[in-house]
């Protein structure tokens, strides 16, 4: 039972409250202010339990007893149907001549709210690489720049310093290992991303890990030659993901939005530096010491098979 959340009284001081009328014999004013509830309250209680007994001191639902102005079930399954049939809730009112505001309560209260997608979605397709290094996601996220604490932390959007440009996290994660590495470079430009994708595998083979497979979204910088000339010196076949598919580069996605979480907007930065150098101590919790829900609660580095010193 939910009592109301101003009541002053509950169904078992209610109980008590008839009892020292009926069984003691005290008058009414003074269980009034015994309870410190009204006279009226202690008559409403009293002519309550002589009805229904203990039944009759429970709290009574709020709903009406009627509803005449209710929309009748008729109603109702004609506004689905028609929903049914793609149209919007301003073309139901006027098909039925009902006010737009009801057929709008009702279709949400039928989880109808929203028209469903013409297309159903495609059913989601996990996967995991069997070893370390059959795949590394590689991702880009922008970030704007710090100059003073922003509005993500003051919540004063009034104080936002606009015009300072932007700065870029490269990320690479193992796909079999969730092991990760990124980098806060200047440009999401075919350099920086060569650049990165080079010391990204440099810093894998450090931890053991032989990169065989890069996956990339369609982004500018990993389409072009320099990228595609150092995917070949490294030897690594480098796969990308379907058009307007970013959940096919999901744990890249992921791995990013943990990013964001926990180190880009868990601490009020004063500059941009002083968030890119809590970067490196950041991923090193990740890989050595935060548990991985998807590799049962261990970190990331618990997967390799040579951790070095």
């Amino acid at each position: 039972m939910q009592l109301h959340p101003n009541a002053r009284t509950t169904p078992r001081s209610r109980a008590r409250l008839v009892e020292r009328v009926l069984v003691d014999g005290w008058s009414v004013p003074r269980v009034a202010d015994a309870f410190h509830v009204s006279p009226r309250t202690v008559f409403k209680w009293l002519a309550r339990y002589r009805v229904g007994g203990e039944a009759g001191l429970q709290d009574r639902s709020p709903a009406p007893r009627s509803s005449p102005q209710r929309t009748s079930v008729r109603r109702v399954l004609q506004i689905v149907a028609l929903r049914a049939q793609r149209l919007p809730g301003h073309a139901i009112g006027r098909r039925l001549g009902l006010p737009r505001a009801t057929v709008s309560r009702i279709l949400r209260h039928q989880g109808l709210g929203r028209l469903p997608p013409l297309t159903p979605r495609a059913p989601i397709q996990r996967y995991e690489r069997a070893a370390p290094g059959e795949l590394l996601h590689v991702d880009i996220k922008s970030l704007g720049r710090i100059r003073g604490i922003g509005h993500r932390i003051t919540g004063d959007r009034r104080t936002r310093v606009r015009g300072i440009g932007w700065e870029h996290v490269h990320v690479c994660i193992d796909d079999a290992s969730r092991l990760a590495y990124a980098e806060v470079l200047a440009t999401a430009a075919w350099p920086d991303a060569v650049g990165f994708l080079e010391r990204a595998i440099t810093w894998f083979a450090a931890h053991g890990v032989r990169a065989e497979r890069v996956m990339t979204d369609n982004g500018s910088a990993y389409l072009s030659r320099a990228f595609a000339a150092v995917c070949a010196r490294l030897a690594l076949r480098h796969l990308r993901t379907r058009a307007y598919t970013p959940r096919t580069n999901g744990k890249a996605e992921r791995f990013i939005q943990t990013l964001l979480r926990e180190w880009a907007y868990r601490r009020p930065y004063r500059s941009s530096a002083r968030r890119r150098r809590a970067l490196d101590p950041w991923l090193r919790y990740y890989n050595r010491r935060r548990p991985h829900t998807s590799l049962n609660y261990l970190p990331p580095i618990s997967r390799l098979q040579e951790t070095p010193a």
